[in-house]
């Protein structure tokens, strides 16, 4: 084992569980393969690398994540009332994610609410505004 640090220019491997603050796992992978990354290379959010910054090889942790360091503030403009018309043929239910296509690529939002003429869309992230619990145990750290 080498005793190289979390930072920029590493390859790391962990388990991890991300939670809301009452306990509720939202994702893990304790059970199974441990993910690997590379520091800065995109595939973690940036405010989750942060904190993970000078862990090492064989050490746990729970770090706290605030909203903005995660998936962001929850922002009322990202919620969009649009014609029932839209969505025709579907069966609407508060909570169902709708995939809409922009020119960038697919766009989930999940539906809230809606009535004869209107549905209301929440475009913001699921985890958005949340504060999360990020528990880590890292399994290996090397230069990349």
């Amino acid at each position: 084992m080498t005793d190289v640090a979390i930072g920029p220019g590493t390859r790391v491997s962990l388990h991890f569980a991300i939670k809301l603050q009452d306990g509720q796992i939202i994702d893990s992978n304790f059970d199974a393969q441990p993910a690997s990354f590379t520091f800065g290379d995109g595939n973690i959010p940036e405010g989750f690398e942060q904190a993970m910054l000078g862990l090492r090889a064989g050490e746990y942790a729970e770090l706290t994540i605030a909203p903005e360091r995660g998936f962001g503030m929850h922002n009322p403009s990202n919620i969009q009332i649009l014609p029932r018309s839209q969505f025709k043929d579907m069966e609407l239910e508060p909570g169902l994610v709708v995939s809409f296509q922009e020119p960038g690529g697919e766009l989930p939002g999940m539906v809230t609410e809606f009535n004869d003429d209107k549905v209301t869309v929440d475009f913001n992230h699921p985890l958005a505004g949340k504060t999360l619990i990020f528990e880590v145990q890292v399994e290996t750290v090397e230069a990349a």
